[in-house]
């Protein structure tokens, strides 16, 4: 097992680095899970518990607001960019934006702040990069819904040091043109589905997505083909053509309203929605994320793409997106966070955390 030392755990920087190099592609989150669980357990001042891969610690109950601070451990698959390195103020590595940078920060606060002015709940979990029935976070919501009993949250996802409110839901939907099979000799005998197909690749073009602005935060939504499949052979008119379709929309629009929107756009086609993620709203009149903001000292803005925040969100808990790293650099083989950006994440969140 990797052993994190206390020096270490309290250098958000070394921590980060630390936990970059233990490798935890998705599913293969045990020994990162094992090495944060120890920390965790070596804090007198935390209670802790794991499910699987999911790991909580939990200051006392003294009957304050309880907030939590949480991230996943997994990452994409390696690109050839493991161990880390350090260049200037810059550190390269698989995670170090997204999103180990800050769990980390979740980590030292969690073991350095013995005394934080409300009750603290941090929370690290397995497999948020692959389908959403493996997410940890997703499973405990269900099995042991005690353990996001908090009163508001962060997310602890990339966002370059800024607060990101909410965030989009997202929609996958196979749209199907129907055909019928001959010869291509003798293509007048059948009838083309992937021909058909323009129907749907016409309305995407013609399609005008909404800008939706809430609590100041401006949302963008998108429609858009992903995928086409269609063929039998080389010499053969295709009977079916698949559109995959995802549609990424405004936090006012539920999972229910997205899908009837799809069906009014595709009216007369056959569509299948196929998977569905809820938005978030920004949440940003809790009193927690108020004086969050104040801290930060800079307005939010709106999250564009999907994140936990949505699990909390669905569970009646206000959550916000805040990390040191950058969203755009997230998956990338140059993934990379600047230190500078960790210790001010470190800093902006113990102050925060230590108000009286």
């Amino acid at each position: 097992m990797k052993y994190l030392r206390d020096e270490t755990l309290a250098d958000p920087v070394e921590l980060t680095r630390a936990l970059v190099d233990i490798e935890s592609v998705s599913g293969n989150e045990d020994e990162i899970t094992d090495a944060v669980e120890d920390a965790l357990r070596r804090a007198p001042h935390l209670r802790v518990e794991r499910d699987g891969n999911v790991v909580i610690a939990r200051t006392a109950a003294t009957g304050r607001r309880r907030l939590a601070l949480a991230g996943h451990l997994d990452t994409v698959p390696i690109a050839d960019n493991l161990p880390s390195r350090v260049a200037g103020d810059i550190m390269y590595g698989c995670g170090t934006s997204d999103m180990k940078s800050g769990s980390a920060l979740a980590l030292h606060l969690a073991v350095t702040l013995a005394e934080p002015r409300y009750d603290m709940t941090y929370l690290f979990y397995d497999c948020e990069e692959v389908e959403a029935e493996r997410n940890g976070l997703n499973r405990i919501s269900r099995t042991r819904p005690d353990w996001l009993a908090v009163d508001f949250a962060i997310l602890l996802e990339g966002t370059y040091g800024e607060v990101e409110a909410g965030c989009q839901g997202t929609m996958r939907a196979d749209v199907r043109t129907a055909g019928r099979r001959a010869h291509s000799a003798r293509s007048w005998l059948g009838a083309n589905a992937i021909h058909a197909a323009a129907e749907v690749l016409n309305r995407l073009r013609d399609y005008q997505p909404r800008t939706v602005v809430i609590d100041g935060c401006e949302y963008r939504e998108g429609l858009n083909a992903v995928r086409i499949s269609g063929g039998v052979a080389g010499n053969v008119i295709p009977d079916e053509c698949v559109v995959e379709i995802n549609f990424r929309f405004a936090p006012d629009r539920s999972v229910d309203a997205a899908t009837a929107h799809l069906h009014e756009v595709f009216a007369g086609l056959d569509v299948t929605v196929t998977d569905s993620a809820p938005a978030a709203l920004p949440s940003l009149t809790d009193p927690a994320a108020k004086e969050f903001l104040d801290v930060i000292g800079t307005p939010p803005r709106a999250k564009l793409g999907w994140t936990d925040v949505a699990r909390f969100a669905v569970a009646g808990v206000p959550a916000l997106n805040y990390g040191p790293g950058d969203p755009n650099l997230a998956h990338k083989p140059e993934e990379r966070v600047e230190l500078s950006r960790i210790r001010a994440g470190a800093e902006v969140l113990h102050r925060w955390l230590s108000i009286r």
